[in-house]
């Protein structure tokens, strides 16, 4: 047995860190197959609708987060590249790094108390203008209080964000990835008991307040709150500069963010707006899906990123495609096989005319959204690649990507229905966003290298 587990590790270049991450995802992805089977069971089409707009109203915080929480991982994976660990609270070495690390996270918290707070109001407005407007002909939906719950927890959640992302940044990533792996299933728990309550709407909010409390409660009661309290007190004269530093990198990040809510969020709303809740369910549900295989295999890529920002910090290039190249065909073997299986399992469904066969997009356009999903698998380990060198080069391909996204999913949307909204998305993620991207990354890697 140890044999076979060492070969699937060497074979998958599954690590502690990718392991406690896929692991995550993998209940993640669990938790999403069980919520679809209890969404079908105590939820009408119509609140399925509300289900999964709501996550995609949500989305709306990638106009406040702006890309930062990479941006922290990367930045302080460049400043530990120059010091190393006493023991596990303690770092020695260079002292301008040192106060450019508390620098950082100084930064980065008082950022995020102020943004986080901004979230929470701006989620309540839209959200109640929005369901106000388009589900006047649902009043018997009870949507206004799961609402508050949720833009409150991902206000919150946005405040924790930074922390987590400065102690990957710090070499952590395998303990920030089990407490991740912890709150998915608790929330997983908890989403069960609480759909089975008869909750209905309110079984996620409270579900993911309630795994939110988990990561600060770490934090607090664990050697993590000396080690951040240690760097946060070793300010000196080398600080970092927003405008002259992070902000050149930052606002084309943020533009690349913003038009990911294009890309992936804006489907869910057109629908419920033209076409009812219950074809935005069917989006949902199936999006959910998809979203759940990219999380997985996109887990090889981003536990790398603080390996690829220290090598591209000490320039050994070589060693970073060597191990960039491995990972990129790990990530993807994991996201074709798991696409296809889904895709086998969605057309068995439907053929059988399974009741919960219903609730998912029909096979034309699941294929379809499966293709573009493998797409932005590699769109996504480019972009990541590319990042870890504190630059930015596809902000183009994304504002375009975003930009004609939004534009083909509104007419199409408005003339054609699901359909055409589905067709546009896949041939623009295949025909430009893929082709441009890694475009791009073939010539920056020349010039950069």
């Amino acid at each position: 047995m140890k044999i076979i587990i060492r070969f699937i590790s060497n074979k998958f270049g599954v690590d502690g860190a990718i392991a406690y991450s896929v692991l995550a995802r993998l209940i993640q992805g669990a938790g999403g197959v069980i919520s679809i089977l209890f969404i079908a069971k105590y939820l009408n089409k119509i609140e399925q609708g509300y289900y999964f707009t709501f996550a995609s109203l949500l989305a709306i915080q990638f106009f406040f987060e702006l890309g930062l929480s990479n941006i922290i991982i990367q930045f302080v994976a460049h400043e530990i590249a120059h010091l190393h660990w006493i023991n596990k609270t303690e770092l020695t070495g260079s002292e301008e790094s040192k106060s450019r690390l508390s620098s950082l996270l100084r930064f980065y918290v008082k950022w995020f108390l102020v943004v986080s707070i901004l979230l929470i109001f701006v989620l309540l407005f839209i959200g109640n203008i929005f369901f106000s407007k388009y589900g006047k002909e649902n009043a018997s939906v009870d949507w206004m209080a799961p609402w508050l719950i949720l833009s409150v927890t991902t206000g919150c959640s946005l405040l924790i964000s930074p922390v987590l992302a400065f102690l990957e940044g710090l070499g952590k990533v395998e303990e920030v990835a089990k407490i991740r792996l912890t709150q998915q299933v608790c929330q997983l728990i908890l989403i069960i008991v609480f759909f089975s309550s008869g909750l209905k709407l309110f079984a996620n909010p409270l579900a993911a307040f309630v795994a939110l409390i988990i990561a600060p409660t770490w934090i607090l009661f664990s050697s993590k709150k000396k080690l951040l309290l240690s760097i946060w007190s070793q300010l000196d004269k080398w600080r970092v500069n927003y405008w002259k530093e992070i902000y050149p990198y930052q606002w084309r990040i943020a533009l690349s963010w913003i038009s990911s809510y294009f890309i992936f969020q804006l489907f869910n709303p057109v629908l419920f707006a033209t076409s009812g809740p219950v074809v935005a369910g069917q989006m949902g549900m199936t999006l959910a899906a998809l979203s759940g295989v990219l999380a997985v295999s996109v887990s090889w890529i981003n536990t790398k990123i603080p390996v690829f920002s220290s090598l591209i910090a000490k320039k050994n290039f070589k060693y970073l495609d060597i191990l960039f190249n491995k990972t990129l065909k790990q990530s993807s073997l994991i996201c074709g096989g798991c696409l296809i299986l889904l895709i086998l399992i969605v057309f068995s469904l439907q053929t059988l005319k399974l009741p919960i066969g219903n609730r998912i997009l029909p096979i034309l356009p699941f294929t379809l959204l499966c293709i573009a999903t493998f797409s932005n698998q590699l769109v996504l380990a480019m972009a990541t690649y590319l990042r870890c060198h504190k630059q930015e080069p596809l902000v183009m391909p994304y504002l375009v990507l975003g930009l004609l996204t939004a534009t083909s999913t509104i007419l199409l949307g408005k003339f054609y229905g699901l359909n055409g909204i589905v067709w546009g998305y896949s041939l623009l993620i295949v025909f430009i966003s893929l082709t441009w991207s890694a475009y791009i990354f073939i010539a920056k890697k020349k010039l950069w290298h």
